[in-house]
């Protein structure tokens, strides 16, 4: 199977998001060609998970001028949002503790988008749709270096007994389980041990190497990482030295949007099916 993948250029010029409480963040500047690792860092609180939201489509921009894979946001934010995935973002796309690896495999193949063709062979039961969900999860464990043979219980094992390092590998394969053509990925070294966070980064890097866009928060990026830092801009930030930032779940929720003329039924499901886990 051909794993190269077609990453999404990302251009944004002075974007923020403001909300109830003030800027999450502001005035960030990207150029990244497809296949470019984008390391995004900065304190708590001075917005990074809303800048991976921003620039998936889960988040309306209040300024500036954006684009992803030629989309313009926040115009087309329903085109956006169909060709990126999320991993590992707290809140948003969560692992479920109490499900094993095969259930999360399988409940994201079934958010998949139609095979083409026959209508019999979309249904679940039909021959084809069995072999193109099963070589989409085989491609994905492939990608995100997760060997089910490696757990304790292999596709059985449930979530709350992986290691955190395979836990982040399984979160990138279901956010690569549609091909799309940007992975944001959230706290990318949490908690993990030196070794486990280089091994992180060396797994991001690799799927760049295949021609995917990575966008993922965390420190150690690789040199070789685009450097994208945000930081609190607005007044009360600049005014509260000494005080305790706040936490990143304070920051302004996602605007409820409706889908532009290019976003079909489908896509919004699958977008909302995504944000639903939380």
């Amino acid at each position: 199977m051909n794993t190269t993948r077609q990453g999404a250029a990302v251009h944004a010029g002075g974007i923020g998001v403001e909300g109830p409480r003030g800027w999450a963040f502001r005035a960030v500047d990207i150029t990244a060609e497809p296949g470019t690792l984008i390391a995004v860092q900065g304190p708590s609180g001075s917005g990074r998970t809303c800048l991976l939201l921003a620039l998936t489509g889960r988040m309306r921009i209040t300024e500036g001028e954006a684009t992803v894979a030629g989309l313009a946001l926040p115009k087309r934010m329903g085109s956006v949002r169909s060709r990126t995935a999320l991993a590992h973002v707290p809140g948003v796309a969560d692992l479920e503790p109490a499900l094993t690896v095969g259930e999360h495999l399988k409940e994201r193949a079934l958010l998949g988008p139609r095979i083409q063709g026959s209508p019999l062979a979309s249904l679940p039961w039909g021959k084809r749709h069995k072999e193109a969900t099963r070589a989409r999860v085989d491609a994905a464990l492939a990608a995100a270096r997760l060997d089910p043979d490696s757990l304790p219980k292999g596709l059985r094992t449930t979530v709350r007994d992986l290691e955190r390092i395979e836990a982040l590998r399984l979160s990138v394969a279901l956010g690569l389980m549609h091909g799309p053509q940007l992975l944001a990925v959230d706290d990318v070294d949490l908690k993990l041990a030196d070794a486990e966070r280089t091994e992180a980064w060396q797994l991001l890097r690799d799927l760049t190497r295949e021609g995917l866009t990575v966008v993922a928060a965390g420190d150690g990026a690789p040199e070789d990482a685009l450097i994208v830092r945000t930081a609190r801009k607005d007044a009360e930030a600049a005014g509260a030295a000494g005080a305790a930032a706040p936490a990143e779940a304070a920051a302004p929720t996602p605007t409820p949007v409706q889908d532009d003329a290019h976003t079909t039924e489908e896509e919004a499901a699958d977008a909302f099916a995504e944000a639903g886990r939380a």
